[in-house]
């Protein structure tokens, strides 16, 4: 019996997979408006890959909840309301923030040089200025914390709701040369892990979720501390992003809506 192709299927996956990175990324920064439409065949284009693997990714975006199609034209994201916004944001802080504090009695020797290696891509993609890799490698990093407790559960809900974070602002952080800053926050992070203070990674985690909710969300700069969390449906005007101005990666995709 001839073998399957498995060199192409892996191929393919990977393919897949980085699109599926890209379009993450663009939808959580603001490249991707709510109400546009948006075509498999002209992202595929842009990536310079087949038109399969972008929209194999739209499909499991859309089995997500998080884009939807729309027959015989493309794509559309599920818009978010900031009461949508503000519970996700809510349910991030009930779910990371114990999570993580959870971690300080944990022997994490053997992990401790591969978390360090993925603050390292943090901080190159924010020497960089690249928004898209340092969102990306953001979440490799936190979703990997997470899967140190040991359940997938745990990091499966937290993905998803990373995915409906929308973090307009991060575009105007990286021209104001500030994505250094949030960059540090995981080596602030990552060393208070080492050290296994259970309640100095209670505040860095609380903060840092707080900085994603405001200076992340809108580019405004607020200083050390990040004020206070919000539970859902108290949000204040600055946590109601508005989208980049610009479309990036995903704009050149766009179709008439």
């Amino acid at each position: 019996m001839k073998e399957f192709p498995t060199d192409r299927l892996h191929r393919t996956e990977s393919l897949r997979d980085r699109a599926l990175e890209v379009l993450r990324q663009a939808i959580v920064s603001g490249q991707v408006h709510p109400g546009e439409l948006y075509s498999a065949s002209a992202l595929a284009r842009r990536l310079g890959v087949s038109v399969s693997p972008v929209r194999e990714a739209m499909l499991t975006l859309a089995n997500e909840g998080i884009m939807e199609p729309v027959r015989n034209r493309g794509f559309r994201l599920t818009e978010l309301t900031e009461q949508d916004l503000a519970e996700v944001f809510e349910l991030r802080l009930l779910l990371e923030v114990p999570a993580v504090v959870n971690l300080a009695g944990t022997d994490l020797s053997a992990h401790m040089a591969a978390l360090g290696e993925k603050v390292e891509a943090i901080e190159r993609a924010a020497a960089a200025g690249d928004v898209n890799t340092f969102l990306a490698r953001d979440r490799d990093f936190h979703l990997a914390l997470l899967e140190l407790n040991g359940n997938r559960r745990l990091v499966d809900q937290v993905a998803v709701l990373r995915d409906q974070t929308r973090l307009y602002g991060m575009a105007e952080l990286a021209d104001k040369g500030m994505l250094d800053e949030a960059a540090a926050e995981h080596r602030t992070l990552l060393a208070a892990l080492a050290a296994g203070d259970a309640e100095l990674l209670r505040r860095l985690m609380t903060e840092h979720l707080q900085h994603i909710r405001h200076e992340w969300a809108t580019g405004e700069h607020t200083g050390a501390g990040g004020g206070t969390a919000e539970p859902a449906g108290t949000a204040g005007t600055r946590g109601a992003a508005s989208p980049a101005g610009t479309a990036g990666t995903a704009g050149a995709a766009r179709e008439s809506g």
